[in-house]
């Protein structure tokens, strides 16, 4: 009697033991970081700069090059995107093609953006930290990172949306930097005197929209 008692707790330890191992397999699966792979075609990044005395603002569009993201269920664990800075465009300005084009003309010299020696620019995540939105549409993640321009490397940090819906990644930011820590001085205030109202802000807004899929 005693042997048959010993023998029932063994094998309902031995199923607890099961059951235990089987959902820790199934917990595993669940965390496993999936690739996703940025899609160029859909995702946009538009740009601002501005004057810094007279209301005067020039905008346009850059394309994204490549990229992907590493998601561990819906949080953002690392990924990494290249900028192709020979699409810079101009959008204010449409109605003036010759403006237009000197404007682009300008963006990619030596004064600005040297897209010759530097065709592309690059953002690395470092780090993603997962915040709590008390609504729809508020940042999910504090996203920080090593943006590259002109060979020159700074970290950023800003606030993003990210939404997954069947397979399908969906992240939004809207990111600041002070361009002269890229070396991109052109009609800056901080280095050249006597500017007047031709004084260029030093921040540059951009729009981020950035398309995923499992790659």
């Amino acid at each position: 009697m005693r042997m048959l008692k010993h023998t029932f707790v063994a094998l309902a330890l031995i199923a607890v033991a099961g059951q235990a191992q089987a959902a820790d397999k199934k917990v595993a699966k669940a965390v496993t970081p999936a690739a996703m792979k940025l899609d160029p075609a859909t995702s946009e990044i538009k740009w601002e700069g501005s004057k810094k005395i007279i209301k005067s603002a020039h905008s346009g569009t850059v394309k994204l090059k490549s990229g992907e993201i590493q998601m561990t269920g819906d949080q953002v664990t690392s990924g990494n995107f290249e900028i192709d800075m020979t699409t810079i465009t101009n959008t204010d300005l449409a109605s003036s093609p010759k403006d237009q084009a000197k404007l682009v003309g300008h963006l990619k010299s030596e004064d600005f953006f040297s897209v010759e020696k530097h065709t592309t620019a690059s953002f690395k995540i470092t780090s993603a930290k997962t915040l709590k939105p008390a609504k729809a549409g508020d940042p999910t993640h504090e996203i920080t990172g090593d943006l590259t321009i002109k060979g020159k490397t700074n970290k950023v940090t800003f606030p993003a949306v990210v939404t997954t819906t069947e397979g399908r990644t969906e992240a939004k930011a809207n990111i600041v930097i002070d361009r002269t820590q890229w070396d991109v001085r052109y009609g800056s205030g901080k280095f050249f005197e006597n500017l007047g109202d031709k004084v260029i802000a030093d921040e540059i807004k951009f729009d981020v929209k950035l398309i995923a899929t499992k790659s």
